[in-house]
């Protein structure tokens, strides 16, 4: 133990990391966003009721992508928060919402997956739009539920015009429990669902010769797709989030740890990976729309041709002479 550390805390990392990494993922996100969203639109006939859920998944990320400049200007301004603590408070909210409602409407689409292949029989014909529509709803609301007490505690202090994504030194004591606790019905429990469902997927997977190959190849992509967002946004920021809160409430009780700098420096990092959920999560959009699939390889392969094409110019037939004057 020794206080010094508690001194010696990189705060300037904050504002040279996140600001590069939400710009890239408002550029990124909402080309990948609005594209998507528009093709399953274009598309909604052809594509089962499982889209209402993915369309949720677009809708909340959108939410939150618009809210990104702000946060780009805070950080810029060296964390110094110009747009009042109203609006402050509706920028975490936003983020909270697209972070948890993304982990619930991806939980959804997986449970419907696995309803598909391990229960094809039991569920054919009984999950109806309506079903998908009122799951949506009651998602948002859980979300909602959950994130609305953030929204009670101090964002702002007047001195420092700071907006923190948490809460403030006072408070932070009463902010780790509830945050420990939303971690476990917010994220644990979808978790866990995650893991039975795809658990018993893989089971069958293997057992099972006569399962559709189209439907094989989907489950897979959706376990990867999956396995990626956990591993690289959701469980590093989860985990450090609460760690971080942990060593503010050691600091306010004067303990002072070696780890405390690196445990701040990994949290603004897991911030950044976490807001990538927005770029990855069209991801998903790909997995279940095999038109979107098509219209990107002809893409990609127009882009290729337009590469490789030979520059043609009027000066391979002039003198060389006269390109050295030139």
């Amino acid at each position: 133990m020794n206080t010094t550390f508690c001194n010696h805390i990189s705060f300037d990392f904050t504002g040279k990391f996140l600001p590069p990494v939400y710009i890239l993922v408002f550029i990124i996100g909402l080309a990948a966003n609005g594209w998507g969203l528009k093709s399953l639109l274009q598309n909604w006939k052809k594509l089962g009721d499982v889209n209402v859920f993915v369309l949720n998944l677009g809708l909340a990320d959108v939410l939150y992508l618009l809210t990104l400049p702000f946060l780009v200007v805070y950080y810029f301004m060296k964390s110094t928060w110009i747009f009042g603590d109203v609006f402050c408070k509706i920028t975490r909210f936003c983020f909270n919402l697209n972070l948890y409602g993304s982990i619930g409407f991806l939980t959804c689409i997986s449970v419907y997956r696995y309803l598909a292949i391990v229960h094809p029989m039991k569920v054919m014909g009984r999950l109806t739009l309506t079903h998908s529509v009122t799951i949506s709803i009651t998602v948002w609301f859980l979300v909602s539920v959950q994130s609305l007490p953030d929204m009670f505690y101090a964002k702002t202090v007047s001195n420092t015009s700071k907006c923190y994504d948490t809460t403030s030194l006072p408070y932070v004591e009463d902010y780790l429990k509830y945050s420990l606790g939303w971690t476990i019905t917010a994220f644990c429990i979808p978790l866990l669902i995650l893991l039975g469902c795809y658990g018993h997927v893989i089971v069958v997977l293997c057992r099972g010769e006569s399962i559709d190959k189209v439907l094989k190849q989907r489950c897979l992509k959706l376990l990867f797709i999956l396995i990626l967002l956990f591993s690289v946004c959701y469980i590093p920021y989860h985990v450090l989030k609460n760690l971080n809160l942990w060593s503010r409430v050691l600091s306010k009780q004067k303990i002072c740890h070696q780890w405390s700098n690196g445990v701040y420096v990994a949290h603004q990092i897991s911030r950044g990976l976490v807001c990538l959920n927005s770029a990855l999560n069209p991801l998903v959009y790909l997995h279940g729309n095999e038109e979107l699939c098509a219209q990107l390889r002809r893409l990609l392969q127009r882009t290729r041709h337009i590469l490789n094409r030979p520059i043609t110019t009027t000066s391979r037939s002039a003198p060389i002479t006269q390109i050295i004057d030139a």
